[in-house]
């Protein structure tokens, strides 16, 4: 058997196809086993008003796909275009790949392999964002 699986901490909370699951009072191990099950964990959910930088912007693009509020095709073009304008910054070895990775997994309509992709800019952005001159 393959597919997602799931380590919960107690009380943790996750979406499912758009419901909130809450986890009980221990550790416990879910499998996944539909393949288009859309799944984000509520710990690593970013808030519409923490989507304030341009990685931000488009992991939260990504993340309203896989929780059921945008259309996945209606948000290709945009997410695409944003990836692209993240290459223009993000240009060492490691982010190009990051960002090759987004962009097969959105294109095979692969959205959380997308998000986990580009949230793993974040502590770049922070640091590019932390020393850029006021």
């Amino acid at each position: 058997m393959s597919g997602l699986v799931l380590k919960l901490a107690p009380k943790e909370r996750v979406l499912v196809n758009g419901a909130v699951i809450e986890n009980g009072d221990r550790r416990s191990r879910l499998s996944i086993v539909t393949p288009d099950a859309n799944i984000l964990r509520l710990r690593d959910a970013i808030h519409p008003e923490e989507a304030t930088t341009p990685v931000r912007r488009v992991c939260y693009a990504a993340q309203l796909v896989l929780t059921g509020d945008t259309d996945p095709d209606e948000g290709r073009m945009p997410m695409l275009r944003h990836i692209e304008e993240l290459s223009q910054v993000f240009n060492d070895a490691d982010s190009r790949a990051s960002l090759a990775e987004a962009t097969e997994a959105l294109l095979s309509n692969n959205h959380y392999r997308c998000l986990k992709a580009l949230r793993g800019l974040l502590p770049r952005e922070e640091r590019l964002l932390a020393i850029r001159p006021s």
